[in-house]
């Protein structure tokens, strides 16, 4: 069984035991070297104390003073005593043994018998002097032998001081092996062996297990990567399957992508309601392989639906069920059940001329057209075998049935705005006939009748005037056609409004002679066109009112781009009364002002009798036509083939 002790317990406990040996080689080695200190400063004071005993003995028979000689004899003593019991702070101390106690103490005999020989006291004559050369040179002799051992323990504390040196080389040689034992059983190997198993696994061999011989971190390791693999073994045994089952998964909706792509680009190029079903059916059939596509439209009661389009479709079926009432077959059904869905066809037991059963179909797939929770109709795709959706088919017949309900809903607002625009137009060409030419006429036909009536009285004088007020009637008329006319012509500037009114201007004064100048000042981003259209005609109508009214010789038109835009029309003639100019009859200023409110703008008059006039349409940036009505109406009856 493994070791349940951990990497770091493992290589603290060879630690401690390298600390332990290292610091016990290295604590005998500094007491071996306490020794060889202590033991050198013996024999230097070994050979010290023999140089006192001579000096002793010469001082003895140099006849020096008592009291030198004294002081010599102290100072041995004192020697002796130190070596006895040695000084710390040189450190100086004997390494005693056996042999060096015994010569130490042969000295310390030796000098206590011979000692008084040099006492100051004792007489200096010859004899004395012959004994004490001789005591002399015999405690020199113990000294000698004395420092000798003292050398010889000496000697063999260096040799123990070079083993332990080399112990210590050793312990280190030792130590490093060790640890590198340590690093390489412990760490390395296990990871090594973690290597090689990854290196197997990288390449594929997902049965690789790594042996989990300890409890430690690297047994742990070894225990999750031994699942790891297990469970990359697990999951690469079904990645295949998956891989396969993914990608065509991912076809599949690139394909519902691609397929719902074109049908979009179909339908918003076309043009007509029949193109259009036409088309859908087609690329609906091709894209879901149906053997027949029927398309088919729902009253706004939902109580029939027309056959809008069909493809492949057998012709007795396509004959018999061109309207067809709800609940006659499974078909024309979607307002009970909306939502698509897959039916097998059966045979009724009917006596209906044609069935399905009969002509080979099997099952039909149901798809039913809604807007906006409205239900607009029904497709329903015919197979001669059993058929089976998927989510993605679902949801592939569901968009394109979406698809083709904003498209014919698109189909529907064209042709309202086109109505719309149509009506708009014969409005304002009504308008304008009425504002301004059928206004001439009625004056033209009175004029007229004073003339017959001037002419039946022989009133030459008033027939005269009346013929003068019929030709002037006939050249406002015709200037009010020509003005007309340039309205109809008149085209935006989707870059510049600037540049459209400059040729509104333009003709203005080919057409009067007045002199008109345009300012424009600062810069914004240009109004939409279709504001730029009503913009141009508040103008244009300005300027005709300058024409009828004012009299004027000069006129300048001002644009203000900016928020929100400026366009002031300003001129030198005779001007009017404000509060009566405000009546309803004056034409000029109601069409103004009707087409100010159009696009959200304001129109402000300012003028006075022979103070001229100016107008001023203010423009927010972010003016607009209204949407002309009918857009957002939902499809809800039967379209016309």
């Amino acid at each position: 069984m493994g070791s349940t002790a951990t990497i770091a317990t493992k290589l603290i406990h060879a630690g401690l035991w390298l600390l332990l040996a290292v610091t016990g080689s290295i604590g005998v080695t500094l007491w071996v070297t306490w020794q060889l200190d202590g033991g050198a400063a013996a024999v230097n004071e070994a050979g010290r104390l023999r140089m006192q005993v001579w000096r002793l003995d010469a001082a003895r028979t140099a006849s020096v003073s008592a009291e030198r000689r004294q002081a010599l004899l102290t100072e041995l003593t004192e020697s002796l005593a130190r070596l006895r019991s040695g000084d710390p702070q040189r450190p100086l101390f004997v390494p005693w043994t056996p042999a060096i106690r015994d010569r130490f103490d042969t000295v310390e005999t030796a000098w206590n018998q011979m000692s008084s020989l040099w006492d100051p006291r004792a007489p200096l004559d010859a004899a004395n002097s012959t004994a004490a050369f001789a005591a002399a040179e015999s405690l020199v002799g113990h000294i000698d032998d004395l420092v000798f051992s003292i050398e010889e323990e000496l000697a063999r504390l260096t040799r123990i001081l070079n083993l332990l040196q080399f112990v210590m080389i050793a312990l280190a040689v030792v130590g490093a092996a060790f640890m590198l034992y340590t690093g390489q059983r412990y760490v390395m190997q296990p990871l090594t062996r973690l290597a090689r198993a990854m290196a197997h696994l990288q390449r594929g061999a997902f049965a690789t297990r790594v042996a989990a011989t300890s409890s430690d971190e690297f047994g742990q390791l070894a225990a999750g990567f031994n699942q790891m693999a297990a469970t990359l073994q697990d999951l690469y045994g079904q990645l295949e399957a998956r891989v396969a089952e993914k990608t065509r998964d991912l076809e599949a909706k690139r394909a519902n992508l691609q397929t719902l792509y074109d049908m979009s680009l179909f339908l918003s190029e076309a043009d007509s309601l029949a193109v259009l079903s036409s088309g859908f059916v087609q690329r609906l059939r091709q894209r879901l392989r149906a053997d027949a596509v029927v398309l088919r439209w729902a009253d706004t009661s939902l109580q029939r639906y027309l056959l809008l389009a069909e493809d492949q479709m057998p012709r007795e079926i396509v004959a018999a069920e061109h309207v067809l009432p709800c609940g006659q077959c499974v078909c024309g059904q979607s307002h009970i059940e909306r939502r698509t869905r897959v039916i097998t066809l059966e045979s009724d037991g009917s006596d209906r001329r044609v069935n399905c059963t009969q002509l080979g179909l099997r099952t039909m797939i149901s798809v039913p057209i809604q807007a906006q929770q409205r239900l607009l109709g029904e497709i329903n795709l015919f197979y001669r075998s059993s058929v089976v959706l998927n989510d993605g088919e679902r949801e592939l017949l569901d968009a394109m049935a979406g698809q083709l309900a904003n498209a014919v809903e698109g189909l529907r607002v064209q042709a309202l705005e086109r109505e719309t625009a149509i009506a708009q137009e014969r409005n304002f060409l009504a308008r304008e006939l009425h504002d301004s030419i059928a206004q001439s006429l009625s004056f033209l036909k009175i004029q007229v009748q004073l003339l017959n009536t001037a002419l039946q009285r022989a009133d030459l004088p008033a027939a005269q005037h009346h013929v003068g007020e019929l030709e002037v009637g006939l050249q406002e008329s015709l200037a009010d056609v020509r003005e007309l006319l340039m309205h109809f012509r008149t085209r935006a500037h989707a870059d510049d409004i600037v540049s459209a009114l400059q040729e509104t201007v333009t003709k203005f004064q080919h057409q009067t002679g007045l002199e008109v100048k345009l300012e424009s000042f600062g810069s914004a981003l240009e109004l939409p066109v279709d504001v730029q259209m009503q913009v141009l005609h508040v103008v244009q109508e300005a300027l005709s009112n300058v024409r009828k009214h004012a009299r004027a010789k000069h006129v300048v038109v001002e644009v203000y781009k900016g928020s929100p835009w400026k366009f002031v029309v300003r001129d030198d003639g005779v001007g009017f009364d404000i509060d009566v100019g405000r009546d309803q009859t004056h034409v000029g200023l109601r069409i103004m002002r009707e087409r100010a409110v159009t696009i959200g703008a304001h129109l402000d008059v300012q003028s006075a009798p022979c103070r001229g006039t100016t107008v001023t349409l203010t423009v927010p940036s972010d003016a607009a036509v209204p949407e002309p009505a009918g857009h957002g109406v939902h499809v809800g009856a039967v379209p016309s083939p």
